[in-house]
């Protein structure tokens, strides 16, 4: 009796224990949150959209040159089947715009109408014009995943994209265009902010823009309002998007790129805005400087929080659209380019290009597509990819949403089987790493990078990790030190895949394409395991890792290499 009692005691305190825990994540998760974040949540649920179907106000004509967009990697295989993040599905029926069982961000992609604007869109130019046609008569007002006010804001501005590069937009689409517009008046992001916020202003200045008369003014002027306060909020002075995350970065440099030329294609529309354009221009700039130094010689992005290829347009194509619209581009030299303001240090010399994550998750009221990933890095060698981060596959939740975000699928310490922030769910973080002590320093023959991080504060022995990056000529060190305790530490270096890896006592040999590198673990118990790159959404690369479990407060990892 007294065994069965002691039992159901030992039930009772683990479901308690159970409930503090969930209690506290979300504590430190919803304490951060703004109060207009929880006023639109409220908003958005109580407060239903009210349909207005009267006609749409008059077509605008467009009064100055409208530059050729960027173009993202083409999605239409037929007139009824689509490829998104590398899965392809039909489009048979009605139905299928909103299928049962298919991942939502699979869905949102297909509403957006990125095609329309894609590679080589000229050729589909007739299948485009049908699928608008189509989305009409298929997608009635306000019923769908197509009118939730992200897909919805993206597709007004594709379809007015294709209108400025010459198209005709098939019978009915400026009323639908004009019904998409009033409903996003209602639906705007404020739960969120960020860029989902900045992609709704965006697509209410491409209505203004598109039409003429009152109601298109209002629409211009509410979207100019909100760029206004969230172009300053998001990009940080030294040119990074708030999010820190390059894949988001490139989408809103695109967006920028896009106000820019929507101001020089109809400039009647910006009548009194001539000072707005002027800090768009100059800031597309400073995006575009940071989106270079973020990647890899390769031209791609390297993978901190969350970014994948194939997402936003190649930073290649982001330079050329630069280039028509007449705004400057700025190409990463030789040396050290610090980007406090975002937190993040890029090195190219030696031979090497090496970027260090010494960054927050992101702005505290946002960290929705943060990763556990502060004191990572990623590292180039005689122009290939050698050491990497796992990369993003997928949003959906479950085991392997959260293992990327983990510290564990970075190139960081892990300590005591735990994240340096505490992610959870598909787009949550609780408590999270602050990073502190940031330093960098160069002479002739180094340079030093050095960070730390409070992450791991929270646990029992309230550790400190420390690291300590040093780059000279074709030799890279790595210095961690773990100060209070910790009863695991891990470090993690992911190769990329067409690296292969050689072990011998205490380290060995690593060899890619055009470098062959020798390393050396010191400090702990080494091994070489197996693991996954995830480049894109959808797409699993099998890799390799190197492995340190220290065995004690510091460990030290060495990484030679020759042309």
């Amino acid at each position: 009796m007294s065994s069965a009692g002691d039992s159901k005691s030992l039930e009772r305190q683990r479901e308690a224990d159970a409930l503090w825990r969930r209690s506290a994540l979300y504590y430190h998760t919803l304490r951060y949150l703004r109060p207009i974040q929880i006023w639109g949540r409220l908003s958005s649920r109580f407060n239903a959209p009210v349909r207005d179907g009267q006609p749409a106000p008059p077509r605008r004509p467009l009064r100055g040159v409208w530059a050729r967009p960027a173009q993202r990697r083409a999605a239409m295989v037929s007139a009824t089947r689509f490829r998104f993040l590398n899965e392809e599905h039909g489009l048979e029926g009605a139905i299928d715009w909103n299928a049962p069982g298919r991942a939502r961000l699979w869905l949102y992609n297909l509403h957006y109408f990125d095609d329309l604007n894609a590679a080589d869109a000229e050729c589909r130019a007739a299948a485009h014009a049908r699928l608008i046609a189509r989305w009409i008569a298929e997608n009635p007002p306000g019923k769908g995943v197509g009118w939730e006010p992200y897909p919805l804001s993206l597709r007004i501005v594709n379809w007015v994209k294709w209108a400025a590069c010459g198209h005709t937009l098939p019978p009915g689409s400026a009323h639908s265009l004009a019904q998409q517009a009033r409903h996003l008046t209602q639906r705007l992001e404020y739960h969120l902010l960020g860029n989902h916020l900045f992609a709704n202003a965006k697509a209410l200045v491409f209505a203004g823009a598109f039409f003429a008369g009152p109601e298109a003014d209002r629409w211009m002027r509410q979207g100019m309002e909100i760029l206004v306060r969230e172009v300053p909020e998001q990009i940080l002075p030294d040119g990074g998007h708030f999010e820190r995350s390059p894949m988001y970065h490139a989408i809103a440099l695109e967006d920028m790129l896009d106000l820019v030329n929507l101001a020089c294609a109809c400039p009647g529309a910006f009548a009194g805005w001539a000072q707005e354009i002027a800090v768009w221009r100059n800031t597309a700039a400073g995006m575009l400087r940071w989106l270079l130094l973020m990647c890899h010689p390769d031209g791609e992005v390297s993978f901190f929080n969350d970014a994948a290829m194939g997402i936003a347009p190649p930073p290649g194509e982001l330079i050329r659209y630069a280039r028509r619209l007449d705004v400057p581009v700025a190409v990463p030299n030789d040396g050290v380019s610090w980007l406090n303001a975002s937190g993040y240090v890029r090195v190219q010399k030696h031979g090497a290009v090496l970027i260090a994550d010494v960054a927050p998750v992101g702005p505290d009221y946002l960290p929705g597509h943060a990763h556990a990933d502060v004191l990572s890095f990623e590292l180039s060698v005689n122009g290939r990819r050698l050491l990497v981060n796992s990369g993003t596959s997928c949003y959906a939740g479950g085991a392997q949403r959260e293992w990327e975000r983990s510290t564990a699928a970075h190139n960081t310490v892990e300590l005591d089987g735990q994240s340096s922030s505490e992610v959870w769910a598909s787009f949550r973080v609780a408590r999270r790493a602050y990073p502190f002590d940031v330093e960098v320093a160069q002479s002739p023959d180094r340079i030093v990078i050095e960070g730390a991080h409070d992450g791991y504060r929270r646990l029992k022995g309230r550790p400190i990790h420390r690291r300590r990056w040093v780059l000279q000529s074709q030799r890279l060190e790595i210095d961690d030190r773990i100060e209070g305790r910790a009863q695991c530490a891990i470090s993690r270096l992911y190769l990329h895949p067409e690296t292969s890896v050689f072990q011998r006592p205490g380290g060995g040999y690593v060899q890619t394409t055009g470098a062959m590198a020798r390393w050396e673990a010191l400090g702990g118990e080494v091994s070489v395991r197996a693991a996954h790159w995830h480049p894109e959404f959808g797409l699993s690369l099998p890799s390799t890792r190197i492995e340190t479990h220290m065995r004690g407060e510091q460990a030290l990892f060495r990484l030679d290499w020759c042309e």
